[in-house]
């Protein structure tokens, strides 16, 4: 029987170690998107929040098994209330001041909205049960806050316009699903979020209100029911202002739809 030469058998432990370094670098991390295998970039259409008459996207990008970023912009043009005739048969004829403003009320919103994810399955790669803290900024824009004024046999009705923005961080909760190859289902479970919010609008009288016209304008103001929210309210002959700084917050929520890629 032949024996392999020492000189052999160093030539061969050498080209061991090689083809194993060669392996272990170009092999990728567990922890790591396999490119040739996961698609680590997603955009999302949030199916629910158009009945909302809302429209947003969402891009996430895998960083990990563990970990995506992601962001979302939220838009929605000017128009009516969603569920505008709902709302109005539960408020009734009893308050045709509160009917009308509502059935008048047109608004408009933008948001942005990144997030962090950290996936709780063992799927990993934007698969599973997931939480994500995040933050959003959003502005609301409307023209149409209408309020109704009296006099002595007189009436009338201003129109306020502006802006309020928030700025609010929270939590979500939430799944997803790989829907083949290229798509995915993300359900947005729960995610509760709080902070802070300031509103400028102002509206200007097509004529000099009556000082009785004004004390009725500045009541009606005055009567807006906002709870832990600061007011100020100013009126004078040529029109009247409103200003609100207080806490503001909301839930997200929906079921998007995805491409992968």
């Amino acid at each position: 029987m032949n024996t392999m030469q020492p000189k052999h058998a160093i030539s061969l432990a050498l080209l061991c170690i090689s083809l194993t370094q060669l392996q272990a670098q170009t092999a990728p991390s567990s922890d790591e998107p396999k490119s040739k295998h996961e698609q680590v970039n997603m955009v999302k259409l949030n199916l629910t929040g158009i009945a909302l008459k809302n429209y947003s996207l969402q891009y996430e990008r895998t960083l990990s098994r563990k970990f995506s970023v992601a962001l979302c912009v939220r838009t929605m043009p000017g128009t009516t209330l969603p569920f505008k005739n709902a709302i109005v048969d539960q408020v009734g004829d009893d308050d045709p001041d509160t009917k009308n403003t509502i059935e008048t009320f047109e608004l408009s919103n933008f948001a942005i909205t990144p997030e962090v994810r950290l996936y709780l399955s063992k799927k990993g790669y934007g698969r599973g049960f997931y939480l994500a803290p995040f933050y959003r900024y959003a502005s609301f824009k409307t023209s149409t806050l209408n309020f109704d004024y009296e006099g002595t046999g007189t009436s009338g009705t201003i129109s306020l316009s502006g802006k309020l923005t928030a700025n609010t961080a929270g939590l979500m909760l939430g799944a997803q699903w790989a829907l083949g190859k290229h798509f995915s289902l993300d359900w947005w479970i729960l995610g509760p979020h709080y902070g802070s919010g300031t509103g400028d609008f102002a509206g200007k009288s097509s004529r000099t209100l009556t000082t009785e016209e004004q004390t009725d304008l500045r009541d009606q103001l005055n009567d807006l029911d906002i709870p832990l929210t600061d007011k100020t309210v100013n009126v004078n002959a040529n029109g009247a202002s409103l200003k609100l700084d207080g806490p503001w917050g909301g839930i997200r929520a929906g079921i998007l739809l995805g491409f992968r890629f």
